[in-house]
């Protein structure tokens, strides 16, 4: 009797098992079928823990853009910012390791592990002193980056930079757990395919990334939801260690530390953002800001024209070199 209860069960979790499976071959098929995140027109460099897409345009002193660190996001945020940047500048935008075109490993994503890509990427594709451009959870890697080696940069602009509370929690045995679930084959996919699927992705904005949600373009959330499930939503490993810390760190030394020229922009509807720029002012003083109105976490996709004069004016300000 046990033997055939326990042949049943077997047999039912596999009919589960590969229906789920099946499931979240739809949501990929889904997902991606609009093709947006096109790599024609872009390069890949070759990183020792996987290719990396970018995309280069325009000449002039050098400078490189860095998305917000999320499974759904990618050098898409900076489209319309690098296309007038271009004008004066040479502008490198790419897709971060676990992101957009870029490849995604089944690895542990550490703060250091993006502080190498972009220090490698500068020495090796760039290869000249370069200004970085860095949005939201990026912030940390980009000012650690800049700490390790300033040699090999020049003015650093964050915009909506994290919190310095927030990047000091780390992981645990809980967190540990969770990164062990969203990992697991078919059942963790289910679970990161659900966190990102399009209606939250369409919350997400309405909530957090826009402050006038009724202008959110289609396209938009149809190119963040195909971005977090591409080659085969194995952005789970990256958002996996997002959730459980791994990606944090805390700059409160190297804050002190930068001597190179560090400018904060934060938007005015981002909760707590005055709050969170003057912690950063509190460790460094020759830090500036400013603030852009009518936008929240993501004003490179929302108001492109506010933060163009303000990215110009840092870039063209020779008096915090």
């Amino acid at each position: 009797m046990m033997k055939n209860k326990i042949q049943k069960f077997l047999v039912f979790g596999s009919l589960v098992s590969i229906g789920i499976y099946n499931i979240n071959r739809l949501i990929n098929i889904y997902s991606n079928a609009k093709n947006l995140l096109k790599t024609e027109r872009g390069n890949f460099f070759e990183w020792k823990y996987g290719n990396i897409f970018y995309t280069k345009q325009g000449k002039g002193s050098p400078v490189l853009l860095i998305h917000n660190l999320c499974p759904a996001s990618s050098s898409y945020e900076w489209e319309k910012i690098s296309k007038y940047l271009s004008k004066s500048h040479t502008v490198y935008n790419i897709d971060l390791l676990g992101c957009g075109r870029s490849d995604r490993p089944n690895i542990t994503y550490s703060n250091y592990l993006f502080v190498q890509l972009i220090t490698d990427f500068t020495k090796k594709v760039i290869g000249e002193k370069t200004d970085l451009i860095a949005a939201g959870e990026s912030s940390s890697f980009t000012l650690m980056a800049c700490n390790m080696e300033p040699e090999q940069f020049h003015k650093v602009i964050v915009i909506n930079p994290s919190n310095l509370v927030e990047l000091c929690k780390t992981p645990n045995k809980i967190k540990n757990t969770l990164k062990f679930l969203i990992e697991f084959p078919i059942f963790g996919t289910m679970i990161y395919n659900l966190a990102f699927r399009e209606k939250n992705i369409r919350n997400t904005f309405y909530r957090d990334y826009f402050y006038q949600n009724h202008m959110i373009p289609s396209r938009i959330i149809d190119t963040y939801h195909e971005g977090a499930h591409r080659e085969e939503s194995h952005g789970k490993y990256l958002y996996s260690s997002i959730k459980s810390n791994y990606t944090n760190i805390n700059i409160v030394h190297a804050l002190k530390n930068i001597k190179n020229s560090i400018y904060l922009i934060g938007s005015k509807g981002n909760p707590h953002s005055e709050k969170i720029i003057d912690s950063y002012i509190s460790y460094n003083s020759s830090i500036k800001s400013s603030y852009i109105s009518e936008s929240k976490y993501l004003p490179q996709l929302e108001v492109p024209e506010k933060l163009l004069a303000a990215l110009n004016s840092c870039l063209e300000d020779e008096t915090i070199c």
